[in-house]
């Protein structure tokens, strides 16, 4: 009888389970019609009625357990009786249904456990999905909304970001403002997709943010700036350590914290989206080849998309071309300019315009290669760098009737080398690293934007020097990260003399005029009234170096499965220093000097970044 009510009761638990966690109960109709939001309600209750039946069914085989203990202890405490009789069959008949019952529950039990934590599984991927599958491949979004602050006690006329060779001399009107702007352009979204094969992975992967110029883009109203390519590429990394990158990504010289790994990039922790003086990078076209030797050892190549940025003084108008303005209709900004008018030597005026990119017909890619490696202490990296550049030259600009006539190309091959380190001390709480960068014509690939070369008085192309460097410290836990940079870069001085032997050609020239460089003048009136700053008369020099020095911090009061909440606070310090120039009046100015520009900058950031 105890049988029968046993295996009674088991059957009723069993079937009440089943039939509560049965996926038929639901029809595939509800379930699609179903929100996702029900989905979880109802997988929640399952769950919960699943727990409490888990529960008592544990305490059954618990008490069952116990009886099975009672009865084989009453069976080795009865006597032996005299003659030996055989067991009593009730007890031992006990026994063995009450095991059976027990054997039977067990697996009840183990089963409901199962489907517990499979409908758990099933939650919490509704609930908080790290990655979306679909066909086959794994899509991981992410990014975070910003809303920044930018304080600077120069004004600049920029957004959040620095371009530092414009900072204002104190003779610029603009030097003697502040500004203030807010922005949310900062914020930023991305993808990475992956399909895994048996020898490969496949990533593609795409960033961007709004930090891009649109032909009607403005603050007046709507602040309607453009979603601007950050990064687009596609990978193909093999199994053997092999792996090819395409498409649009940071460049090869731009230090990583892993081997040469995208998606590594040791990018200061700044909140300014310019980064910090002395930091060496590009985002552009590349293609990249990389070899990896048991995660110790990579040695990578790429080539680049190039580009060519000058300064040149004192050369006749027309005498060399080294690109043009955009053409609409190639998809680059527009010769859209702005124009300005001043007097000559002569009092007759002179309208300048300055169109709004400028585009060098590159004659190759850059070509770059870099060795890193982990030994088990730090990481370390070498590189080099391979550029050409080259322009039109016309000797015939300059005479009496400037003619076109014997036009020539000419080009030149220069390059670069550079080393970065980065070490992590105390568990990885502090990483201490330094970078450094020297060469000729490599002034685009640092923060500051020095140029890359100047013009010799024949129309030649003459790389200029260029010396870029940066140390960084940085403290991080759980709640804060604390950093600070200091960084530098240095244009040399490449100059020549004009055909009355002053030094007015070229780059940082002595007889180009420095002594204006603090003397205010009136507005300008030839773009708008009240909206042309003036720069300073007899102000021609050209910057010899940028130093920077940056402390901030970040707190992150939730960083969890929900996303990461953080608030962040930076302050800048910055000098620029121009080539000293007297000018070609003679005698020459007392005034001789240095020209210097300083500027105190603060910079407030709230992010919430996707989980």
């Amino acid at each position: 009888m105890k049988r029968l009510l046993v295996l009674a009761l088991t059957f009723l638990i069993t079937t009440t389970v089943f039939a509560q966690s049965d996926p038929q109960t639901s029809t595939p109709k509800a379930r699609s019609t179903g929100s996702v939001s029900k989905q979880l309600e109802d997988m929640k209750d399952a769950i919960s009625a699943q727990q409490q039946q888990i529960q008592q069914l544990q305490q059954q085989i618990a008490a069952r357990d116990q009886a099975i203990q009672q009865l084989q202890q009453q069976i080795a405490n009865m006597p032996a009786p005299q003659p030996p009789a055989p067991p009593a069959p009730n007890c031992c008949d006990a026994v063995g249904a009450l095991q059976h019952d027990v054997a039977d529950l067990k697996t009840v039990s183990a089963n409901t456990a199962n489907e517990l934590q499979d409908t758990q599984r099933r939650v919490a991927a509704l609930e908080s999905p790290l990655a979306i599958h679909y066909k086959g491949i794994t899509i991981t979004p992410g990014g975070f909304l910003a809303a920044e602050t930018v304080w600077r006690q120069r004004a600049i006329g920029a957004d959040i970001n620095t371009p530092f060779n414009s900072i204002p001399f104190f003779g610029a009107s603009a030097g003697r403002l502040s500004e203030f702007y807010g922005s949310g352009r900062q914020s930023r979204i991305s993808m990475l997709a992956q399909g895994k094969l048996d020898n490969m992975t496949m990533s593609g992967y795409v960033e961007a943010d709004f930090l891009g110029v649109g032909s009607v883009s403005n603050n007046n109203q709507s602040d309607s700036y453009v979603l601007r390519q950050r990064q687009v590429w596609g990978q193909a990394a093999l199994n053997s350590g092999w792996s090819f990158t395409g498409g649009q990504m940071w460049s090869l010289i731009t230090e990583t914290k892993q081997g040469e790994d995208n998606r590594t990039e040791a990018v200061p922790m700044t909140i300014d989206p310019q980064y910090t003086v002395g930091f060496s990078w590009a985002r552009q076209y590349g293609f990249r080849v990389v070899k990896n030797w048991n995660n110790k050892v990579w040695a990578g190549f790429s080539v680049e998309n190039s580009e060519a940025t000058v300064t040149a003084n004192g050369n006749t108008a027309g005498s060399y071309l080294l690109g043009s303005p955009g053409a609409a209709g190639g998809l680059y900004n527009p010769a859209i300019s702005g124009c300005s008018t001043s007097l000559n030597s002569s009092g007759a005026p002179v309208t300048t315009c300055t169109p709004i990119s400028t585009y060098s017909f590159n004659p190759s890619p850059d070509f770059i290669g870099k060795l890193a490696f982990q030994p088990g202490f730090g990481h370390y990296e070498l590189f080099g760098i391979g550029t050409q550049f080259r322009d039109r030259i016309f000797p015939n600009a300059g005479a009496k009737t400037p003619t076109a006539d014997g036009a020539f190309n000419a080009s030149t091959w220069t390059g670069a080398g550079g080393a970065n380190a980065r070490w992590s001390f105390f568990d990885k709480h502090v990483d201490f690293g330094l970078h450094g960068l020297g060469g000729k014509g490599v002034g685009r690939y640092g923060t500051a934007g020095l140029s890359d070369i100047t013009i010799t008085p024949n129309g030649y192309v003459s790389p200029i020097q260029s010396y870029q460097g940066l140390a960084t410290l940085e403290y991080h836990s759980p709640k804060w990260d604390w950093y600070t940079n200091g960084g530098i870069e240095y244009a040399g001085r490449d100059a020549y003399l004009n055909s009355k032997g002053e030094e007015t050609i070229g780059y940082g020239a002595l007889n180009l005029s420095s002594y204006g460089c603090g003397i205010e003048a009136l507005p300008s009136t030839a773009l708008s009234a009240g909206f042309d700053p003036a720069t300073p008369s007899n102000c021609t020099a050209n910057t010899k170096d940028i130093w920077e020095g940056t402390l901030g911090f970040w707190y992150k009061p939730y960083n969890g499965p929900k996303g990461r909440l953080q608030f962040g606070l930076q302050y800048s310090y910055v000098t620029k220093t121009a080539w000293a120039g007297v000018g070609t009046k003679t005698p020459f100015p007392s005034a001789f000097s240095t020209p210097t520009a300083i500027d105190n900058m603060i910079f407030t950031s709230f992010r919430y970044y996707l989980p």
